[in-house]
Protein backbone atom coordinates (compact mmCIF):
# COMPACT_ATOMS: atom_id res chain seq x y z
CA UNK A 1 0.00 0.00 0.00
CA UNK A 2 2.77 2.41 1.03
CA UNK A 3 4.73 1.49 -2.10
CA UNK A 4 1.73 2.25 -4.31
CA UNK A 5 1.18 5.63 -2.65
CA UNK A 6 4.86 6.53 -3.00
CA UNK A 7 4.86 5.44 -6.63
CA UNK A 8 1.75 7.55 -7.27
CA UNK A 9 3.36 10.62 -5.66
CA UNK A 10 6.56 10.23 -7.66
CA UNK A 11 4.62 9.76 -10.90
CA UNK A 12 2.55 12.85 -10.16
CA UNK A 13 5.69 14.87 -9.51
CA UNK A 14 7.23 13.78 -12.80
CA UNK A 15 4.07 14.66 -14.68
CA UNK A 16 3.92 18.09 -13.09
CA UNK A 17 7.47 18.97 -14.10
CA UNK A 18 6.81 18.82 -17.81
CA UNK A 19 10.53 19.27 -18.50
CA UNK A 20 10.91 16.33 -20.82
CA UNK A 21 7.78 17.26 -22.70
CA UNK A 22 6.34 13.75 -22.40
CA UNK A 23 3.80 14.34 -19.65
CA UNK A 24 1.45 16.90 -21.14
CA UNK A 25 0.93 18.67 -24.41
CA UNK A 26 2.47 22.12 -24.67
CA UNK A 27 0.29 25.12 -25.46
CA UNK A 28 1.17 28.06 -27.67
CA UNK A 29 -0.85 31.24 -27.27
CA UNK A 30 -1.28 33.30 -30.44
CA UNK A 31 -2.25 36.79 -29.20
CA UNK A 32 -4.52 37.46 -32.22
CA UNK A 33 -7.25 35.92 -34.34
CA UNK A 34 -6.53 32.94 -36.63
CA UNK A 35 -4.74 33.78 -39.86
CA UNK A 36 -2.34 36.48 -38.71
CA UNK A 37 1.40 36.49 -38.06
CA UNK A 38 1.26 35.38 -34.41
CA UNK A 39 -1.09 32.57 -35.37
CA UNK A 40 1.37 31.54 -38.11
CA UNK A 41 4.22 31.50 -35.59
CA UNK A 42 2.40 29.24 -33.16
CA UNK A 43 1.08 26.84 -35.77
CA UNK A 44 4.24 26.53 -37.87
CA UNK A 45 6.73 26.33 -35.02
CA UNK A 46 4.46 24.03 -33.01
CA UNK A 47 3.86 21.72 -35.95
CA UNK A 48 7.56 21.48 -36.81
CA UNK A 49 8.50 20.85 -33.18
CA UNK A 50 6.25 17.82 -33.27
CA UNK A 51 7.23 16.71 -36.78
CA UNK A 52 10.96 16.66 -35.93
CA UNK A 53 10.47 15.06 -32.54
CA UNK A 54 11.38 18.06 -30.38
CA UNK A 55 8.09 17.43 -28.54
CA UNK A 56 6.25 14.13 -28.50
CA UNK A 57 2.72 15.52 -28.54
CA UNK A 58 1.19 18.09 -30.91
CA UNK A 59 1.39 21.65 -29.59
CA UNK A 60 -2.07 23.04 -28.86
CA UNK A 61 -2.73 26.53 -30.24
CA UNK A 62 -4.93 29.00 -28.37
CA UNK A 63 -5.95 32.24 -30.06
CA UNK A 64 -6.28 35.06 -27.52
CA UNK A 65 -6.85 38.34 -29.32
CA UNK A 66 -7.28 41.66 -27.61
CA UNK A 67 -5.41 44.89 -26.87
CA UNK A 68 -2.85 44.22 -29.60
CA UNK A 69 -1.38 41.30 -27.67
CA UNK A 70 -1.85 42.95 -24.28
CA UNK A 71 -4.61 40.57 -23.19
CA UNK A 72 -2.37 37.55 -23.68
CA UNK A 73 0.62 39.30 -22.08
CA UNK A 74 -1.40 40.19 -18.99
CA UNK A 75 -2.85 36.66 -18.86
CA UNK A 76 0.63 35.12 -18.86
CA UNK A 77 2.09 37.55 -16.31
CA UNK A 78 -0.89 37.52 -13.95
CA UNK A 79 -2.21 33.98 -14.17
CA UNK A 80 0.39 31.62 -15.65
CA UNK A 81 3.70 32.98 -14.48
CA UNK A 82 5.20 29.54 -13.78
CA UNK A 83 3.57 27.40 -16.49
CA UNK A 84 6.40 25.29 -17.92
CA UNK A 85 4.25 23.97 -20.77
CA UNK A 86 3.34 27.41 -22.13
CA UNK A 87 4.93 29.32 -25.01
CA UNK A 88 3.63 32.53 -26.53
CA UNK A 89 4.14 33.93 -30.03
CA UNK A 90 6.04 37.22 -30.10
CA UNK A 91 7.38 39.61 -32.70
CA UNK A 92 8.64 43.12 -33.26
CA UNK A 93 5.06 44.23 -32.65
CA UNK A 94 5.36 42.92 -29.10
CA UNK A 95 8.46 44.98 -28.40
CA UNK A 96 6.95 48.02 -30.07
CA UNK A 97 3.97 47.96 -27.74
CA UNK A 98 6.15 47.41 -24.71
CA UNK A 99 8.31 50.34 -25.83
CA UNK A 100 5.26 52.56 -26.05
CA UNK A 101 3.68 51.44 -22.77
CA UNK A 102 0.73 50.02 -24.69
CA UNK A 103 0.41 47.14 -22.24
CA UNK A 104 -0.65 49.36 -19.33
CA UNK A 105 2.68 49.64 -17.56
CA UNK A 106 3.90 46.12 -18.24
CA UNK A 107 7.56 45.76 -19.21
CA UNK A 108 9.69 43.43 -21.30
CA UNK A 109 11.36 41.94 -18.21
CA UNK A 110 8.10 40.46 -16.91
CA UNK A 111 8.48 37.48 -19.24
CA UNK A 112 11.47 35.58 -20.67
CA UNK A 113 12.09 35.94 -24.38
CA UNK A 114 13.27 32.57 -25.73
CA UNK A 115 14.33 33.63 -29.20
CA UNK A 116 13.50 34.50 -32.78
CA UNK A 117 14.11 32.25 -35.78
CA UNK A 118 12.87 34.23 -38.74
CA UNK A 119 12.25 37.76 -39.90
CA UNK A 120 9.00 38.60 -41.57
CA UNK A 121 9.61 41.42 -44.05
CA UNK A 122 7.33 44.41 -43.76
CA UNK A 123 5.09 45.09 -46.76
CA UNK A 124 2.80 47.78 -48.12
CA UNK A 125 -0.12 46.18 -49.94
CA UNK A 126 -3.07 47.34 -52.03
CA UNK A 127 -6.04 45.49 -53.49
CA UNK A 128 -5.68 44.03 -56.99
CA UNK A 129 -7.86 46.77 -58.54
CA UNK A 130 -6.14 49.65 -56.74
CA UNK A 131 -5.12 52.62 -58.90
CA UNK A 132 -1.72 52.71 -57.18
CA UNK A 133 0.91 50.86 -59.19
CA UNK A 134 3.97 51.80 -57.12
CA UNK A 135 4.91 52.89 -53.63
CA UNK A 136 5.77 56.37 -54.88
CA UNK A 137 2.31 56.78 -56.40
CA UNK A 138 0.78 55.96 -53.03
CA UNK A 139 3.12 58.35 -51.24
CA UNK A 140 2.39 61.14 -53.74
CA UNK A 141 -1.34 60.69 -53.20
CA UNK A 142 -0.92 61.06 -49.45
CA UNK A 143 1.30 64.11 -49.82
CA UNK A 144 -1.30 65.71 -52.09
CA UNK A 145 -4.28 64.80 -49.90
CA UNK A 146 -3.45 63.02 -46.61
CA UNK A 147 -7.08 62.16 -45.97
CA UNK A 148 -7.47 60.28 -49.24
CA UNK A 149 -5.61 57.16 -48.12
CA UNK A 150 -6.29 55.03 -45.05
CA UNK A 151 -4.04 52.17 -43.95
CA UNK A 152 -5.19 49.05 -42.13
CA UNK A 153 -2.73 47.21 -39.93
CA UNK A 154 -2.66 44.42 -37.39
CA UNK A 155 -1.20 46.57 -34.62
CA UNK A 156 -2.71 49.24 -32.44
CA UNK A 157 -2.36 52.91 -33.31
CA UNK A 158 1.32 53.75 -32.88
CA UNK A 159 2.31 50.09 -33.19
CA UNK A 160 4.84 48.51 -35.50
CA UNK A 161 2.49 48.27 -38.50
CA UNK A 162 1.52 51.91 -38.00
CA UNK A 163 5.19 52.95 -37.86
CA UNK A 164 6.04 51.44 -41.26
CA UNK A 165 4.12 53.88 -43.52
CA UNK A 166 5.07 56.77 -41.22
CA UNK A 167 8.75 55.93 -41.67
CA UNK A 168 8.25 55.76 -45.43
CA UNK A 169 6.45 59.09 -45.52
CA UNK A 170 9.11 60.67 -43.33
CA UNK A 171 11.79 59.55 -45.80
CA UNK A 172 9.69 61.10 -48.57
CA UNK A 173 9.72 64.46 -46.81
CA UNK A 174 6.18 64.34 -45.43
CA UNK A 175 6.23 65.45 -41.80
CA UNK A 176 2.56 66.01 -40.88
CA UNK A 177 2.11 62.39 -39.84
CA UNK A 178 -0.86 63.11 -37.59
CA UNK A 179 -2.97 63.49 -40.73
CA UNK A 180 -2.22 59.96 -41.95
CA UNK A 181 -5.23 57.70 -41.48
CA UNK A 182 -4.61 54.36 -39.81
CA UNK A 183 -7.05 51.70 -38.61
CA UNK A 184 -5.63 49.20 -36.16
CA UNK A 185 -7.31 45.79 -36.01
CA UNK A 186 -6.51 42.51 -34.27
CA UNK A 187 -4.06 40.79 -36.59
CA UNK A 188 -2.98 40.86 -40.21
CA UNK A 189 -5.84 38.72 -41.46
CA UNK A 190 -8.37 41.34 -40.39
CA UNK A 191 -6.20 44.11 -41.84
CA UNK A 192 -5.92 42.53 -45.28
CA UNK A 193 -9.68 41.88 -45.29
CA UNK A 194 -10.26 45.60 -44.72
CA UNK A 195 -8.18 46.42 -47.80
CA UNK A 196 -9.49 43.66 -50.07
CA UNK A 197 -13.01 44.74 -49.12
CA UNK A 198 -12.30 48.35 -50.07
CA UNK A 199 -12.69 49.78 -46.56
CA UNK A 200 -9.09 51.01 -46.63
CA UNK A 201 -6.84 51.93 -49.55
CA UNK A 202 -3.74 50.08 -48.32
CA UNK A 203 -2.55 47.51 -45.80
CA UNK A 204 0.64 47.72 -43.77
CA UNK A 205 1.82 44.41 -42.41
CA UNK A 206 4.13 41.48 -42.93
CA UNK A 207 4.81 39.14 -45.83
CA UNK A 208 3.53 36.00 -44.08
CA UNK A 209 0.17 37.66 -43.55
CA UNK A 210 -0.41 38.33 -47.24
CA UNK A 211 1.20 35.37 -49.04
CA UNK A 212 -2.10 33.55 -49.54
CA UNK A 213 -3.77 36.69 -50.88
CA UNK A 214 -0.81 37.37 -53.21
CA UNK A 215 -0.91 33.83 -54.60
CA UNK A 216 -4.68 34.12 -55.08
CA UNK A 217 -4.22 37.37 -57.01
CA UNK A 218 -6.36 39.38 -54.60
CA UNK A 219 -3.69 41.93 -53.70
CA UNK A 220 -0.55 43.58 -55.03
CA UNK A 221 2.50 44.26 -52.88
CA UNK A 222 3.83 47.73 -53.70
CA UNK A 223 7.00 47.29 -51.65
CA UNK A 224 8.83 44.92 -49.34
CA UNK A 225 10.71 46.67 -46.54
CA UNK A 226 13.98 44.73 -46.66
CA UNK A 227 17.55 45.40 -47.79
CA UNK A 228 17.12 43.08 -50.78
CA UNK A 229 14.25 41.36 -52.56
CA UNK A 230 12.82 38.34 -50.75
CA UNK A 231 13.70 34.91 -52.22
CA UNK A 232 10.62 33.37 -53.78
CA UNK A 233 9.03 36.79 -54.25
CA UNK A 234 11.62 38.29 -56.56
CA UNK A 235 9.14 40.35 -58.57
CA UNK A 236 8.29 42.53 -55.55
CA UNK A 237 10.54 45.62 -55.36
CA UNK A 238 11.98 46.95 -52.12
CA UNK A 239 11.17 50.41 -50.84
CA UNK A 240 14.88 51.20 -51.14
CA UNK A 241 14.77 50.46 -54.87
CA UNK A 242 12.01 53.04 -55.16
CA UNK A 243 14.10 55.71 -53.46
CA UNK A 244 12.65 55.31 -49.95
CA UNK A 245 15.31 53.99 -47.59
CA UNK A 246 13.18 52.04 -45.09
CA UNK A 247 13.99 48.60 -43.72
CA UNK A 248 11.40 47.20 -41.30
CA UNK A 249 11.37 43.49 -40.51
CA UNK A 250 9.24 41.72 -37.97
CA UNK A 251 11.12 38.98 -36.17
CA UNK A 252 9.12 35.89 -35.31
CA UNK A 253 9.73 34.13 -32.04
CA UNK A 254 8.52 33.08 -28.61
CA UNK A 255 8.47 34.10 -24.98
CA UNK A 256 7.73 32.03 -21.88
CA UNK A 257 6.49 32.98 -18.40
CA UNK A 258 9.14 34.62 -16.23
CA UNK A 259 8.60 32.24 -13.33
CA UNK A 260 9.72 29.10 -15.15
CA UNK A 261 13.02 27.48 -14.20
CA UNK A 262 16.27 27.95 -16.09
CA UNK A 263 16.02 24.30 -17.13
CA UNK A 264 12.60 24.96 -18.68
CA UNK A 265 13.84 28.10 -20.42
CA UNK A 266 16.83 26.24 -21.82
CA UNK A 267 14.59 23.37 -22.90
CA UNK A 268 12.42 25.70 -24.96
CA UNK A 269 15.51 27.43 -26.36
CA UNK A 270 16.88 24.07 -27.49
CA UNK A 271 13.58 23.11 -29.05
CA UNK A 272 13.38 26.43 -30.89
CA UNK A 273 16.95 26.04 -32.12
CA UNK A 274 16.11 22.57 -33.45
CA UNK A 275 13.24 24.11 -35.42
CA UNK A 276 15.56 26.84 -36.76
CA UNK A 277 18.05 24.19 -37.93
CA UNK A 278 15.45 21.96 -39.57
CA UNK A 279 14.80 21.56 -43.28
CA UNK A 280 11.09 21.90 -42.50
CA UNK A 281 11.55 25.42 -41.11
CA UNK A 282 13.73 26.46 -44.03
CA UNK A 283 10.96 25.31 -46.39
CA UNK A 284 8.36 27.17 -44.32
CA UNK A 285 10.43 30.36 -44.48
CA UNK A 286 10.67 30.21 -48.28
CA UNK A 287 6.98 29.38 -48.65
CA UNK A 288 5.95 32.30 -46.44
CA UNK A 289 8.47 34.94 -47.41
CA UNK A 290 10.53 34.86 -44.22
CA UNK A 291 14.19 35.82 -44.14
CA UNK A 292 16.73 34.02 -41.91
CA UNK A 293 17.05 35.64 -38.48
CA UNK A 294 18.17 33.45 -35.58
CA UNK A 295 18.73 34.70 -32.04
CA UNK A 296 17.99 32.01 -29.46
CA UNK A 297 18.75 31.59 -25.77
CA UNK A 298 19.97 33.67 -22.88
CA UNK A 299 21.21 36.70 -24.85
CA UNK A 300 17.89 37.28 -26.57
CA UNK A 301 16.43 39.20 -23.60
CA UNK A 302 19.28 41.68 -23.93
CA UNK A 303 18.51 42.07 -27.63
CA UNK A 304 14.85 42.68 -26.81
CA UNK A 305 15.73 45.28 -24.17
CA UNK A 306 17.87 47.13 -26.73
CA UNK A 307 15.11 46.95 -29.30
CA UNK A 308 12.56 48.36 -26.85
CA UNK A 309 14.85 51.31 -26.12
CA UNK A 310 15.45 51.94 -29.83
CA UNK A 311 11.75 51.83 -30.74
CA UNK A 312 10.94 54.13 -27.84
CA UNK A 313 13.41 56.70 -29.18
CA UNK A 314 12.19 56.33 -32.78
CA UNK A 315 8.56 56.68 -31.74
CA UNK A 316 9.38 59.93 -29.99
CA UNK A 317 11.34 61.17 -33.00
CA UNK A 318 8.38 60.71 -35.34
CA UNK A 319 5.88 62.03 -32.82
CA UNK A 320 3.94 58.86 -32.07
CA UNK A 321 4.60 59.22 -28.34
CA UNK A 322 5.76 62.15 -26.24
Amino acid sequence: MTHRILKSLVTGAVLSLGIAGSASAAECIAPANPGGGWDFTCRQIGKIMFDIGAVDKPVQVTNMSGAGGGLAYNHVVSERNDDADLIIAASSATTTRLAQNAYAGMTADQVRFVGAIGADPGVIVVAKDSPFQSLNELVDAIKADPGSVAFAGGSAVGGFDHLKPLMILQRAGFTDITKVKYIGVDGGADAITQTVGGFTQAMTGDMSEVVGFVKAGEVRVLAVLTEERVPGFDTIPTAKEQGLDVVAVNWRGLYVPKGVSDDTFNMWAERLQKVADSAEWKEAMVANGLAPFTKVGGDFQGYVDGLVAEINTMSKDIGVIQ
